[in-house]
C-alpha cells in the first residue's frame, strides 16, 4: 500500500471522531486537515469537490483502487473503505460481515440523526420547544434501550469482535448527558462504553484536532452558519 498519507478533512465532531479512531486503530499514515464548520469552511468550492454534501469528514486516498487517487465523503462509507483496505474490523464475507454492516447502518440511520436532534433541541436551539425536546429525548431513550439489549447478548454490537460498528456508535454516546441520558440506566451500554473509552487508539482519536474544540457557546454568526440561512444556500 505504500506510505503515501491519506488526507483527512475533518473536525472534532462525532462523525469526525469515527474516522479518527479507525485511522488510529489501523495505523495508516494520514494528515488531519481542519475544516472549521463553524465559520463555513465546509462551503468552500475546493472542499465541495470532495464532499458535495458540505459535511465532514471526507478523505482523499492517493493510493486508492488501482493505485489511483480516491475521494470519499460519508463517514460510514469511509469506515467501510478503510477497513477493507487493511482487512481489519470488517469481515470480508459471511454473516459476521452483515452483522457489522447492519449495526453500522443502525448508527447512520438512527443513532446519528436522532441523537443529533436530541442534542440540538436540548442544547443549541435558540427557542426551547417542549414538543421537540420531548420527542427526541424519548427517541434517544428508546435507542439506548435497543443498544442495551443488544449489548446484554454480546460484548460488541456485531458479536464477539470489536468492529467499525462500535467505532461508529461510540463517539455519539460521548454526549449522552446532553441527550438527556444517564448511562447508569443502561448498564450494558455503560460497560461497553467504558471498555471502548479505555482503548489507546480511541484516546488518540479523540485528540485529533482537539485543539479546535471549544466549550464556549456558539456566537450568532456561528449559529447562522451551522443551523441557519448559510446552511441552506444553493451552491
Amino acid at each position: 500500500m505504500g506510505d503515501a498519507a491519506i488526507d483527512l478533512y475533518s473536525w472534532p465532531t462525532p462523525n469526525g471522531h469515527k474516522v479518527h479512531i479507525l485511522l488510529e486503530e489501523i495505523g495508516l499514515p494520514y494528515r488531519a486537515i481542519p475544516i472549521d464548520i463553524s465559520t463555513g469552511a465546509q462551503f468552500a468550492p475546493d472542499f465541495l469537490k470532495i464532499s458535495p454534501n458540505n459535511k465532514v469528514p471526507a478523505i482523499v486516498d492517493p493510493q486508492g483502487p488501482g493505485n489511483q487517487p480516491l475521494a470519499l465523503f460519508e463517514s460510514g462509507e469511509i469506515l467501510i473503505y478503510l477497513a477493507e483496505k487493511v482487512d481489519r474490523f470488517l469481515p470480508a464475507s459471511g454473516s459476521e460481515r452483515y452483522a457489522v454492516l447492519q449495526w453500522l447502518m443502525f448508527q447512520m440511520g438512527g443513532i446519528g440523526p436522532m441523537l443529533g436532534q436530541a442534542h440540538h433541541f436540548r442544547v443549541y436551539a435558540p427557542e426551547k420547544i417542549p414538543y421537540a425536546i420531548d420527542r427526541y429525548t424519548k427517541e434517544a431513550e428508546r435507542l439506548y434501550a435497543v443498544m442495551n439489549q443488544r449489548l446484554s447478548e454480546a460484548p460488541y454490537f456485531a458479536g464477539s469482535a470489536y468492529s467499525i460498528a462500535d467505532m461508529s456508535i461510540w463517539p455519539w454516546l460521548c454526549y449522552h448527558e446532553r441527550q438527556g441520558i444517564d448511562l447508569a440506566n443502561y448498564p450494558h451500554v455503560k460497560r461497553w462504553y467504558e471498555e471502548i473509552q479505555a482503548r489507546p487508539a480511541v484516546q488518540r482519536g479523540l485528540q485529533v484536532l482537539a485543539q479546535y474544540k471549544s466549550s464556549q457557546p456558539f456566537t450568532p454568526d456561528q449559529q447562522r452558519v451551522l443551523f441557519g440561512e448559510e446552511q441552506y444556500k444553493r451552491r
